[in-house]
């Protein structure tokens, strides 16, 4: 059973190293701040308890794509953050929307695993009515939690970036006191002059390949000029074959793919197919049209006896 994009996208952007280029590039221009070795994973499902009507709390559950915990330096001080990635095969139009719901499930988990554990630690009294039934004290503080949308698409991101491109124009005079939502983006169009190169891994070489797609010149001269992409992982090379439809074959048991010998041989078989198929219709053709077997039209279209038997058996 073919393997879907969404799969094949959410086990290649879960390898630690590539996770966290994707964030050093979009948080730190590239820096390695985010070490690999930092990132715990962490469970997707968010669930959260909002109130509904009359007081009865509504149960609402969410499964994002990846989601993992992060420590880092900054300033000699550690910072905890959760980091969540959305790969899109196709562009979002309500990305703003869907991406504010998990992020607010995550903060909504958070306050309710703090007033759980002031609860059965005891571990000081609440100081007013409000810490007391929120749960929530003021000296609780949450983790910031950051989501990045990885888009895995040639075509021009045309979707919303925010919430406020998506409200009625009637509602213009009055964002000011509308919390706005802004969603984090890397998608292959929108990667400008040497952007690609502030990647450390090879999430640089797919980006690189998809940006350049649609233009079978560009990808050509990008794929013979790009030598790291004589040297791509099998699961890199996995991944474009399937987003791109190119249908490749790999030798087995290896792990680094050369992409531009593997381009070569899929337009060598191609043209090696089309020819069988136009020297078995035209000996079709001289057996129709005058009479002959199959071995007099062979004879005719001087093909090698060693080849022959090929011949015979599609006819």
């Amino acid at each position: 059973m073919p393997t879907s994009k969404d799969t094949l996208t959410k086990a290649y952007m879960g390898n630690p190293v590539i996770f966290a280029d994707a964030f050093n590039f979009f948080l730190y221009d590239g820096r390695q701040v985010i070490q690999p070795e930092n990132l715990r994973e962490m469970d997707t499902a968010s669930m959260a308890l909002p109130y509904g009507e009359d007081g009865i709390e509504v149960p609402v559950q969410r499964f994002r794509d990846l989601l993992k915990s992060c420590t880092i330096m900054e300033d000699g001080r550690a910072a905890y953050l959760l980091l969540g990635i959305e790969n899109q095969s196709d562009i979002h139009y309500a990305m703003p929307v869907r991406n504010m719901l998990y992020d607010s499930l995550q903060y909504a988990a958070q306050v309710q695993r703090i007033a759980r554990h002031h609860r059965k630690e005891r571990d000081g009294d609440a100081v007013n009515s409000g810490e007391f039934l929120s749960g929530f004290y003021r000296k609780d503080r949450l983790r910031p939690v950051v989501t990045l949308v990885i888009c895995f698409s040639a075509d021009s991101w045309d979707a919303p970036m925010s919430l406020h491109e998506m409200l009625s124009e009637d509602a213009s005079e009055l964002l000011r006191y509308i919390p706005d939502y802004r969603i984090n983006l890397i998608a292959p169009a929108r990667l400008e002059g040497k952007e690609h190169d502030k990647f450390h891994s090879e999430l640089r070489e797919v980006l690189l390949y998809l940006k350049h797609s649609n233009d079978k010149k560009e990808l050509q001269a990008l794929l013979y000029t790009e030598a790291r992409f004589k040297k791509m992982s099998r699961d890199g090379a996995n991944l474009l074959n399937v987003l791109a439809g190119m249908h490749l074959a790999y030798p087995q048991g290896e792990e680094e793919i050369d992409m531009c010998k593997a381009i070569d041989e899929m337009i060598s078989d191609a043209v090696s197919d089309t020819k069988d198929r136009i020297l078995s219709e035209s000996i079709r053709n001289l057996m129709h049209s005058m009479g002959w077997t199959a071995q007099q039209a062979m004879d005719a279209l001087k093909i090698p006896a060693s080849e022959q038997k090929i011949y015979l058996s599609q006819i």
